[in-house]
């Protein structure tokens, strides 16, 4: 399959197969384009069943672990506010993901090496609910550079994941 990124996220199509990303797009966005997804609010249905449901930089705190009496400073220091975050309801897994692209080399570099602390901390934050996490970055083909071989094996090693510029809907359990 081949994949274009479009500068200023403009574009894009229908795709059965996994979400593709631009450079400013969100999850909720990508969702809306796809064949038998609907979106309202913050919940994804899939062919009218609730699949899913968003939570987007202070709205996991708001909207998910304040309802649920869970207190943020009871587990951890400072609030983490992710890019994206995607709570998979059967799977009972809270996907973060960080959208990460480049087109000139800048602190991203060392974000990445970040994900093993952030996903060690929304583990604790998350544990009270029984949730599991997966820790996500999405990248452009930036990162697929042989001087990121060295970051990317780090991630996979920490049991975090990333994926170039798409994720698939079987990753995150939903379906093609």
């Amino acid at each position: 399959m081949v994949m274009i990124m479009i500068k200023n996220g403009k574009g894009g199509s229908k795709t059965t197969s996994g979400l593709k990303f631009e450079e400013r797009i969100s999850l909720h966005r990508l969702f809306e384009r796809l064949s038998n997804y609907d979106v309202k609010d913050n919940d994804v249905y899939y062919n009218n069943k609730k699949v899913a449901t968003f939570y987007k930089k202070n709205e996991l705190y708001s909207n998910l672990l304040e309802p649920k009496k869970v207190k943020y400073l009871d587990y951890i220091s400072k609030k983490l506010l992710p890019d994206d975050t995607l709570y998979v309801l059967h799977a009972n897994t809270l996907f973060i993901i960080e959208i990460k692209f480049q087109n000139v080399a800048g602190s991203v570099d060392e974000k990445l090496q970040t994900c093993d602390f952030k996903n060690r901390q929304y583990n604790k934050l998350l544990k009270p609910l029984g949730i599991n996490v997966k820790y996500t970055y999405v990248l452009n083909d930036w990162f697929k550079k042989q001087e990121y071989k060295d970051v990317l094996d780090y991630i996979d090693s920490v049991d975090c994941y990333y994926f170039f510029n798409e994720i698939p809907l079987s990753f995150l359990g939903l379906s093609e």
